[in-house]
């Protein structure tokens, strides 16, 4: 077992014991956010660091509630 830790942008995501470890450019699904691993850097014998990029989340609502402002003002 090995002792994972995630991080975007130095922010740590997740902490997990895994039996494999991730390798670079793996497609990888955590707290429901689609990412991809960047870097695994490798601390102690059964520590390790993964770097992960996730997909940039786009707010729908946004758009809607600008609409809605527009209504009240009429």
């Amino acid at each position: 077992m090995y002792a994972i830790h995630f991080f975007e942008n130095k922010v740590k995501v997740l902490n997990q014991a895994l039996r494999s470890i991730p390798s670079v450019d793996e497609d990888i699904k955590i707290k429901g956010r689609k990412g991809k691993v960047i870097n695994v850097e490798q601390i102690e014998e059964t520590l390790f660091h993964v770097y992960v990029e996730f997909e940039k989340l786009v707010d729908k609502n946004k758009a809607a509630t600008k609409e809605l402002g527009r209504k009240k003002k009429r």
